[in-house]
């Protein structure tokens, strides 16, 4: 892993997305920043959307971020919301895309687990601990900018979890990983 990454993370959605940036210099995450994307104005969905895709590629442009982190949307009750929100997050996704980032998803609990140290806390729990880890002088008053800096906390944190070698690439990894498995024939 090269010594400096700058990660992008968003927290998608159709009224409000989030987003968080942090350099990851050795072992401490640095903010960059942090803020949301006001969509309620716009009343046509599909131009949120546009809008999602855009803003993103503006982000990614501006701070040239080696990697996205993603939250993944999470199943309610009220399936228009989850198919809304998988719209929003592939229009995230598909901005990075278009500038050949890498992309990783994570599930609400996980990235909550990450910063909190359990997968139930709250918004504000959340946010309370990011002010301390970075250093945020003043925490926004839409958290939905802390939950899209969690999610590129919760990836760099990742990058400290050792491969436990029990996923392969490839059947050409599998055989490297495990010689004693070919047979003669």
């Amino acid at each position: 892993m090269k010594e400096e990454k700058i990660i992008l993370g968003i927290d998608p959605g159709t009224s409000i997305m989030g987003y968080g940036i942090i350099r990851g210099v050795k072992q401490k995450p640095e903010l960059l920043t942090l803020g949301v994307i006001e969509l309620n104005k716009f009343k046509d969905h599909y131009v949120r959307i546009r809008r999602i895709f855009d803003r993103t590629i503006q982000l990614i442009d501006q701070y040239h971020p080696d990697e996205l982190a993603i939250e993944a949307p999470f199943y309610g009750k009220n399936v228009q919301s989850m198919l809304k929100l998988g719209r929003a997050q592939g229009a995230a996704i598909s901005a990075a895309l278009s500038r050949d980032m890498p992309i990783f998803e994570y599930a609400p609990r996980k990235i909550k687990m990450a910063i909190t140290g359990q997968g139930n806390a709250s918004k504000e729990q959340v946010a309370g601990i990011l002010k301390s880890i970075l250093t945020i002088p003043e925490l926004p008053k839409n958290l939905d900018a802390t939950d899209g800096l969690a999610a590129a906390v919760c990836h760099f944190y990742q990058r400290d979890i050792p491969d436990k070698g029990g996923g392969y690439n490839s059947w050409k990894d599998f055989l490297a990983k495990n010689p004693d498995r070919m047979s003669g024939g």
